[in-house]
């Protein structure tokens, strides 16, 4: 598997990631609205801590509702915070994506720069040069990069 192979499945699999997050989250506002209309539709008049209902008197569902509502509040903050981090993931793997595909790029826009001047070798020849200093700058600064990481490692 080459790296760009490596990238796209990785890139596919955090976003498989989210989506299962986005679903946890929708979960999790189902519990937490369930929990706190069972805990209203118990009681007349139930105690609040912030904008939870709860009851100390001894009902039927008033376990019910409470666990609802908490489980609810855990489920959409646990989706947002993967949510968040698989974002992030796949954001870093479409750069390196970009990065190991900027050759091919290049290469392709200096083929179609060179295709339409085709009928002077002069200008086909200065675009191919024009090119090599290119790609060869753009190596150089990749390894350049590859020895800072190097040394901070």
């Amino acid at each position: 598997m080459s790296f760009k192979d490596y990238l796209h499945e990785s890139a596919q699999n955090s976003r498989h990631n989210e989506t299962h997050a986005y679903i946890i989250f929708v979960t999790g506002i189902l519990y937490f609205i369930g929990g706190v209309l069972a805990s209203l539709k118990l009681a007349k008049s139930p105690k609040w801590f912030m904008f939870i209902p709860y009851h100390t008197e001894p009902l039927r569902g008033a376990v019910l509702g409470l666990a609802l509502t908490i489980s609810g509040l855990t489920l959409i903050v646990y989706a947002i915070v993967a949510g968040s981090k698989y974002r992030n993931d796949r954001r870093w793997y479409m750069q390196e994506m970009r990065k190991a595909t900027a050759f091919q790029e290049i290469a392709l826009k200096a083929k179609k720069q060179s295709i339409n001047l085709e009928t002077d070798p002069q200008k086909v020849q200065k675009r191919t040069e024009e090119f090599k200093i290119k790609y060869f700058l753009w190596r150089k600064e990749q390894l350049k990069d590859k020895e800072d990481q190097l040394k901070k490692e």
